[in-house]
C-alpha cells in the first residue's frame, strides 16, 4: 500500500488526539506525519526525512529508539506467555520482579505497585485509593484532592480534573467537583516586585494552608503534584518550595500524590523528581519512563501508610475492588525490566544530570538574550524558552500571533521536534536521556536559527 493510500486511510478513520478536526479532515493541517523507523534521537517518516525527537515522543522515550534489547524482551516474553491477568492473585515471574524492584528504586516508604496503561489511568487509581484509604479510616467526608493550575495529570475523568488547564475542562463537564486547584509555582510568572523565590514560595505555601482550612482539613484528602511542571510549561519548582509545601500537608493529614510519570526514571538527573527536590510522596505515579513507551504500562506506587490502612480493613470490606484487565500485563513487565537494566547499567540519570547541565547553560547562552526570551527555565534533560513582546516588563505576545507555535514550525521545517507548550509562547524540550553532548548542540543550533528565523518575521511584521 502507497504512502497517499495509508495516509488518506488515516484521515478518514483515525480520531486523533488535540488536532483541530476540521482543519485535518478537509486537508489544510496537510497530509499526517507517518512515522516509520527511528534509532536512538531520531525517527524517520514514510518519505525518509529525518527528525531529531527533541521531546522523546512525549517525554517518554527515555532510552532511544531502536533499542533492540527490548525489543528482544517483549519478543521472548509474548512467545512465552503473551498474557494473563493479575486478579485473585495471579502473576508472572517478570511482574513479581519488576513490583519488587519499583518498591525498592522508589522515594519514601512505599510497600505495592498498581498497574495500569497510561499516567491519566494511574492517576484515576490514586484518586480511588484516597477515598478508599479514608473510608477504611472512618473519615468518609476526607475526599477533595488539590492540584496546581498548569499542572498536569491526565486526561480521563478525574485526572483530567486535576489538570489545571482550562482546555482540557472546556466543553467536557469538567472539572469533576471533589477537585480543587490552587496556585501554579511559576516564579517569572507570580512573584510580586520585590519578592524572593523563597518569600514567593512561602506565600505559595500559606495560600495552600488558607485553602485546606476554608474547606475544612476534614474534606481534603490528599495534594498531587509533578515535581517539575511539566506540560504547565516545564517549569522546575522555585526555592523552598518543596521546603514549604510538605509541612502545611503533614499538618492537615493530607496525603502526597507525586506524579513521577515525567520526572520518574531519571530525567531531572535524579532517579526520581522526588529524590531530586527532598520530596517524601505518600503516593507515586509513573508511566512514559517505566517502559520508555516501547509499551503501554503505568504503576501507581502505594506507600506503607496507606497500604497498611487498606491490608488492615481487609476483613472489614473484602476484597480490593480495583482492576483493569490489563494491569500487570507480562509483556508490560518484561518491557519495563529491559528498560530499567538500560537505565541501570548506562546511568541514565547520570547522564542527564552531566548533559543536563551542558543543556541548560547552552540554553541560557543561546536564548537569555534574545530581545523576545522572558525566561530560561529547565532541569536535567528538559527546558524550556518562553518568549515576551516586552521583557522589561514581562508583557505577553499577542496570541493571535502564534509565536510559539512559528517557532516550533520553524524547527520542524529544520529537522528538530520541539513542543509549543500551551499557557504561553513557549518552546520545549525534553530528549532522550541518551543524548549526548553533541546531539544537544544540534538541538540548540537548530532551535536558535528557528527563533532567529521568526525574530526576523516578526521584526518585519511589525515595521
Amino acid at each position: 500500500m502507497n504512502i497517499t493510500e495509508i495516509a488518506q486511510k488515516d484521515r478518514n478513520a483515525v480520531l486523533h488526539p488535540f488536532t483541530q478536526l476540521k482543519d485535518f479532515a478537509t486537508g489544510k493541517l496537510g497530509d499526517p506525519t507517518i512515522v516509520e523507523t527511528g534509532k536512538g534521537i531520531r525517527i524517520q517518516d514514510a518519505y525518509g526525512k529525518q527528525l531529531i525527537d527533541g521531546f522523546a515522543g512525549l517525554y517518554c522515550v527515555n532510552v532511544g529508539y531502536g533499542r533492540t534489547e527490548v525489543a528482544d524482551a517483549i519478543s521472548r516474553q509474548a512467545h512465552r506467555l503473551a498474557y494473563y491477568h493479575s486478579y485473585a492473585a495471579h502473576t508472572t515471574d517478570e511482574l513479581a520482579i519488576l513490583s519488587d524492584r519499583l518498591v525498592k528504586m522508589a522515594p519514601g516508604k512505599m510497600s505495592k505497585v498498581f498497574y495500569g496503561m497510561s499516567g491519566s489511568d494511574a492517576n484515576e487509581t490514586q484518586a480511588k485509593l484516597v477515598w478508599y484509604y479514608n473510608n477504611l479510616r472512618g473519615k468518609p467526608t476526607k475526599k477533595k484532592i488539590i492540584s496546581r493550575e498548569r499542572g498536569y495529570h491526565g486526561c480521563s475523568v478525574v485526572s483530567g480534573s486535576m489538570t489545571g488547564m482550562s482546555f482540557y475542562h472546556d466543553h467536557m463537564d469538567l472539572p469533576f467537583s471533589q477537585i480543587v486547584h490552587t496556585g501554579v509555582p511559576h516564579y517569572y510568572w507570580g512573584a510580586t516586585p520585590g519578592e524572593t523565590e523563597i518569600e514567593f514560595s512561602a506565600r505559595r505555601a500559606e495560600e495552600l494552608d488558607e485553602l485546606i482550612e476554608r474547606l475544612g482539613p476534614d474534606n481534603v484528602g490528599a495534594f498531587i503534584a509533578e515535581p517539575v511542571l511539566g506540560t504547565g510549561g516545564i517549569t522546575p519548582p522555585p526555592k523552598g518550595y518543596w521546603q514549604a509545601i510538605q509541612p502545611v500537608l503533614r499538618k492537615h493529614d493530607v496525603l502526597l500524590i507525586a506524579d513521577e510519570v515525567i520526572t520518574g526514571f531519571g530525567r531531572t538527573g535524579s532517579m526520581f523528581g522526588s529524590l531530586h527536590y527532598g520530596i517524601e510522596p505518600d503516593l507515586i505515579t509513573v508511566a512514559k519512563g517505566l517502559t520508555s513507551a516501547y509499551f503501554p504500562l503505568s504503576a501507581a506506587i502505594v506507600g506503607e501508610k496507606v497500604y497498611q490502612v487498606m491490608e488492615d480493613g481487609a476483613d472489614r470490606v473484602g476484597a480490593f475492588s480495583h482492576g483493569y484487565t490489563y494491569s500487570g500485563h507480562p509483556i508490560g513487565a518484561a518491557a519495563a525490566n529491559a528498560v530499567l537494566d538500560i537505565v541501570e547499567t548506562e546511568d541514565l540519570p547520570g547522564n542527564a544530570r552531566e548533559v543536563g547541565a551542558f543543556f541548560q547553560d547552552l540554553m541560557k547562552e543561546k536564548f537569555s538574550q534574545l530581545p523576545i526570551v522572558g525566561e530560561v527555565r529547565g532541569v536535567g534533560l528538559m527546558g524550556a524558552v518562553e518568549f515576551v513582546a516586552d521583557r522589561d516588563h514581562r508583557k505577553r505576545f499577542d496570541p493571535a500571533l502564534k509565536v510559539g507555535a512559528r517557532i516550533s514550525k520553524a524547527a520542524r521545517d529544520r529537522g528538530l521536534i520541539a513542543r509549543a507548550m500551551p499557557h504561553g509562547d513557549i518552546l520545549g524540550f525534553a530528549p532522550p536521556l541518551v543524548a549526548t553532548k553533541s546531539e544537544i548542540e544540534e538541538i540548540v543550533a537548530i532551535a536558535e536559527a528557528a527563533v532567529r528565523a521568526v525574530l526576523d518575521e516578526l521584526v518585519r511584521e511589525k515595521s
